[in-house]
């Protein structure tokens, strides 16, 4: 990969969500970049208008967002202290990365992902899902999320997970299991058709499993699913100590995945592994069409209780675009 100018300071900018935060991580790391991770919250009446209604002003936004969380100061710092690159993600953040850039007079690179909802022209890039079906020419699209697995990462988390799932039988199964949604819902139903078919993959396979929920899932639904595995060979976490993420991808022969989730099905795909995809009730012409694109390409399919072997390129759009960003900024004269 081209190499980044060393000593740039990056900020990693979202409203504190996993999921969004997840994808300015995942850039910055395929960019060789250490962020400085910033959570912003716009003021009231702000957040509540569409972000084409909203000035592009400080005003909008606390004014401890201006500086790392861990290290507040007053909005207005001088020219030198704005950040050579920034990476916003989300609906909260996505003027505040336009604002960075317009305060700073061009110092900062702003790259926003996913679709703002206002003009392209605030921001040196968009990177947006293709499925979004925003277009122009400082938009870049992938297929899916951003995120940061490498090989490297499902490698480590594999070894370090490896020691408390010795006793499950292999095959390995990983469940990935989102929840309700705007566009999705998660119900007692789905549970119950999900726990057969995990039962009957069982005794089929003989395969083991590694399970993991979401904050989406519900204790009622956390609860049905362990009814059905508790006879079953499954490692399932416990949602209190840190989840080990990586290491159920890592450790995984094939991956079942709730469809609710473009970052958990894109996290699934990266890792090359037959992708098992469970629908939910609801959905929305955006999402439909993302997992038809991964489906035309044979990446994913529906989980029918069975197991099969396909083999695909793992996605890896965090590391395509971030070759292409530092094309860019390496034939400019910034950052």
């Amino acid at each position: 990969m081209t190499e980044i100018k060393k000593n740039l300071v990056c900020w990693a900018v979202s409203d504190g969500r996993a999921g969004i935060e997840a994808n300015c991580l995942g850039l910055a790391t395929a960019m060789g970049l250490s962020p400085v991770i910033h959570h912003v919250r716009m003021k009231s009446p702000w957040k509540w208008l569409p972000p084409a209604l909203i000035p592009l002003n400080t005003s909008i936004y606390e004014a401890s967002a201006f500086s790392p969380n861990d290290a507040p100061k007053a909005i207005g710092q001088p020219k030198d202290n704005w950040p050579d690159i920034i990476i916003g993600c989300g609906r909260q953040a996505a003027l505040f990365t336009a604002l960075v850039r317009k305060l700073s007079k061009g110092k900062t690179f702003a790259i926003q992902i996913q679709d703002p909802k206002v003009s392209p022209k605030l921001y040196d890039l968009v990177v947006t899902p293709e499925h979004d079906k925003l277009r122009g020419p400082n938009i870049l699209t992938t297929c899916g999320a951003l995120n940061k697995i490498t090989s490297d990462l499902l490698e480590i988390g594999k070894k370090e997970l490896a020691p408390r799932i010795t006793d499950l039988p292999r095959p390995l199964v990983t469940v990935l299991i989102g929840g309700k949604s705007k566009a999705y819902d998660l119900t007692a139903d789905i549970i119950h058709q999900l726990g057969k078919k995990l039962q009957k993959l069982h005794q089929q396979t003989g395969c083991g499993f590694l399970v993991t929920t979401s904050r989406r899932t519900g204790q009622e639904n956390e609860a049905l699913l362990s009814s059905y595995l508790k006879d079953l060979p499954a490692f399932i976490w416990d949602g209190q100590s840190p989840n080990p993420y990586f290491g159920l991808l890592g450790s995984a022969d094939a991956i079942v995945v709730t469809s609710d989730s473009v970052n958990m099905v894109t996290e699934a795909a990266s890792t090359g592994r037959p992708v098992f995809t469970v629908d939910l009730e609801g959905g929305n012409k955006k999402f439909d069409r993302f997992h038809r694109k991964l489906r035309d390409d044979g990446i994913i399919r529906p989980f029918t209780g069975t197991l099969e072997t396909w083999h695909y390129p793992p996605l890896c759009e965090s590391q395509r675009i971030a070759k292409i960003i530092l094309k860019k900024l390496n034939n400019s004269e910034r950052p």
